[in-house]
C-alpha cells in the first residue's frame, strides 16, 4: 500500500460524497407521487448509455470476469436505489443523508467479519462519535417507513463498498459501473411493470442527471476502497452531510436547527481527527522504515 493511499482515498471519497448530494437533490424534486420503479429503471438506463462509450474498447472476455460478484452488487445497488427514492421523497435532505451516513459505521464491523480487518481504537472512537451525531440529527422517536428506507440505503452502500475488493482489478471503473447497472436492469424493468403505473418518460432527464452525478460518486468509491482499507477511510463518507445541509437550505428551504448543526459537528470532527491520526501514523512508519534501512 502506498504511503499516501489513505489520504488520497479519503480526499476522493469527500469529493464523491459532495457530488452525491446533488444527485439526491434531483431525486427529491420528483416528489412523493413519482413512479418509483420507473424512475429507478430510467436511472439505470441512462447510466448504461452514459458509460457505454467508455467501454467500447474493452474485450468481451474482460466483461465475463467476476460476474458472480457483479450480479450481487448490481441487485444490492438496485435495492438501495429503490429505497433511496422512497426516503428522499419524504425526509428532509439533511435528515435522509444523516441516516445514509450510517454506512461507514456499518462497514466497520462488516469489514472485520468479511475481511478480518482490525479496528483501531481511533476508528472505533470515530465511529461511535459519528453515530451519536447521526442520532442527534435524526432524533428518532419512532421509525417511519422513510427512515427505515434510509437505513436500508445505508446498509446497501456499506455492502457494495465492501464487495468492491471482490471485483477483478483488471476491469476499469467504467466497466464496473456499467455491469452494476446493466445486470440490474431486468429486475428494475420487471418491478416497473409490476408497479403498473402509466409510463411517463418526462422524468428521464432528471433521472439522467441523477445518474451522471451518482456515477461520479460510485467511481470515487471504487477508486478509494481499492486504494485503502475501509476501516481507515470510511469516516470520509460523512463529509457530504455538510453539503446536504447547505443544499437542503438553498433548494428546499430546509432550515437546519441548532441540534442538526451540533450533530453535523459531531460527525465531521471525528473525520478530521482520524485523518490527522493517520497522517501521523504514516509519518512515524516512514521514519521507522528509513531508520531500519540505514
Amino acid at each position: 500500500m502506498k504511503k499516501r493511499s489513505v489520504g488520497f482515498a479519503m480526499t476522493i471519497l469527500i469529493i464523491g460524497n459532495l457530488v452525491a448530494v446533488f444527485s439526491d437533490a434531483l431525486i427529491k424534486t420528483m416528489g412523493k407521487d413519482a413512479a418509483v420503479f420507473q424512475f429507478v429503471f430510467f436511472r439505470q438506463l441512462s447510466a448504461v448509455i452514459i458509460l457505454l462509450p467508455f467501454c467500447l474498447r474493452a474485450t468481451k472476455q474482460s466483461f465475463l470476469v467476476g460476474l458472480k460478484w457483479h450480479c450481487v452488487r448490481a441487485h444490492v445497488w438496485l435495492l438501495g436505489a429503490v429505497f433511496m427514492v422512497i426516503s428522499l421523497s419524504s425526509l428532509p435532505l439533511a435528515t435522509a443523508n444523516a441516516i445514509f451516513y450510517a454506512a461507514p459505521l456499518i462497514m466497520l464491523p462488516l469489514a472485520m467479519l468479511v475481511y478480518g480487518e482490525k479496528l483501531s481504537r481511533y476508528s472505533i472512537a470515530a465511529g461511535i462519535i459519528g453515530f451519536a451525531g447521526v442520532l442527534v440529527i435524526v432524533r428518532p422517536t419512532d421509525i417511519s417507513w422513510a427512515a427505515f428506507g434510509a437505513l436500508v440505503v445505508a446498509f446497501t452502500i456499506a455492502v457494495n463498498n465492501l464487495f468492491i475488493r471482490k471485483l477483478p482489478t483488471q476491469q476499469s471503473v467504467a466497466q464496473t459501473l456499467l455491469l452494476t447497472n446493466l445486470i440490474g436492469m431486468p429486475a428494475s424493468l420487471a418491478l416497473a411493470l409490476w408497479e403498473n403505473k402509466p409510463w411517463d418518460w418526462s422524468p428521464l432527464i432528471t433521472a439522467s442527471g441523477s445518474s451522471a452525478l451518482i456515477l461520479v460518486y460510485a467511481a470515487t468509491c471504487v477508486v478509494a476502497y481499492r486504494a485503502a482499507e475501509s476501516n481507515k477511510i470510511a469516516s470520509a463518507e460523512y463529509s457530504g452531510l455538510i453539503g446536504a445541509v447547505i443544499v437542503g437550505y438553498l433548494l428546499f428551504n430546509e432550515v437546519p436547527d441548532i441540534t442538526t448543526l451540533v450533530g453535523t459537528i459531531m460527525i465531521i470532527a471525528p473525520l478530521l481527527w482520524l485523518a490527522k491520526v493517520e497522517r501521523k501514523r504514516h509519518k512515524k512508519d516512514s521514519i521507522q522504515a528509513i531508520a531500519v534501512n540505514e
